[in-house]
């Protein structure tokens, strides 16, 4: 407002006057102020305002990473039910894992008001939420913020693929691929890092030949695993951990479909999926409800005036056998 002002030629009270419609300026002033604003792309920051005047909205936002994904779906289904129980709107969008389209989304919602927000993360850098007024009310979901303290609702993804690379070693596996995300994604370095815990801990040296990552779709995960299959015998991996759901479809088409169909190499996918009890194949579950459920309430009490620290809410990952992490080596 202080550039809009001096752009202008006029006071912060008369910038502040013209922008939110109230009398005493006259029409050429108001125009001013509007062309100076548009020349230096300010936007009103509604929702301070309505902080300032103790107002809401009753609509909260959520930015997600794609609401087509099932896991992120389900995330969204268990918010809006509970916006709906607290009578709010929810306003949802996706962003990829684009950060400039994060900004852009929070800022749109920013205009619409909202009293709170939660945020799928793609950013490195969430200061931008504290110069907007927003972090005291923005709850981050599956993934931690980045270079600020922000109520976060979380999975243990290390211990997670931990557990699911000991039970294919439990099997009789000593070469087992693992087929990732994008490492720029949090939760793909930390389910890497659990990987990497459960081979070092069995004394098995890692082969990076056996190592795929930014596979963000099935396609890329069916081809790279592909790859790997067609590798000589001695160097082929017989085990296989699926970073996420997308991998896990990938890796399923690559090995030609289910395990009752199948044998030779065992599966074990990150997250849960639509027939994948069907298919039998085993699984580290997470409960992406209830990630959406404990974000609303976090997102909730912060409304309700809610003034403690940071709160991280981390939650465990279960293994699921159903078939396909049981399969012994070929």
């Amino acid at each position: 407002m202080v550039d809009v002002a001096a752009r202008a030629g006029v006071s912060l009270k008369t910038v502040s006057r013209a922008i939110n419609g109230e009398p005493g300026v006259s029409a050429e002033t108001v125009e001013r102020v509007r062309t100076a604003a548009a020349e230096l792309r300010y936007a009103r920051n509604d929702l301070a305002a309505s902080l300032r005047q103790g107002t809401r909205s009753d609509t909260i936002g959520l930015v997600t990473e794609d609401v087509a994904n099932p896991f992120y779906s389900a995330i969204a289904k268990a918010v809006e039910d509970s916006a709906r129980d607290r009578g709010c709107l929810l306003i949802t969008a996706s962003a990829g894992e684009d950060p400039v389209r994060e900004r852009e989304l929070v800022s749109a919602m920013l205009r619409r008001r909202v009293d709170a927000i939660l945020i799928v993360p793609a950013s490195t850098d969430h200061r931008y939420l504290d110069a907007d007024g927003l972090l005291g009310r923005a709850v981050f979901l599956d993934r931690p913020p980045s270079r600020v303290r922000a109520d976060a609702v979380l999975v243990a993804n290390a211990s997670g693929a931990r557990r699911a690379v000991e039970h294919l070693l439990d099997h009789g596996h000593r070469r087992v691929a693992f087929l990732g995300d994008d490492l720029r994604v949090s939760t793909a370095r930390e389910r890497l890092a659990g990987y990497r815990a459960a081979l070092a801990a069995a004394a098995i040296a890692e082969d990076p030949e056996l190592v795929s990552v930014a596979k963000h779709t099935s396609d890329a995960a069916r081809e790279s695993l592909t790859a790997l299959l067609h590798l000589p015998a001695d160097r082929r991996p017989t085990a296989v951990l699926a970073g996420n759901n997308r991998c896990t479809i990938g890796a399923l088409q690559a090995l030609g479909g289910p395990p009752s169909e199948r044998r030779g190499v065992a599966l074990v996918g990150f997250d849960d999926f639509e027939l994948a009890e069907l298919l039998g194949v085993t699984v580290i579950r997470t409960d992406p409800s209830r990630i959406g459920r404990l974000g609303a309430e976090l997102a909730f009490a912060r409304m309700d005036g809610d003034t403690r620290g940071a709160q991280r809410i981390v939650l465990e990952a279960e293994l699921v056998p159903r078939g396909s992490g049981e399969l012994p080596p070929a």
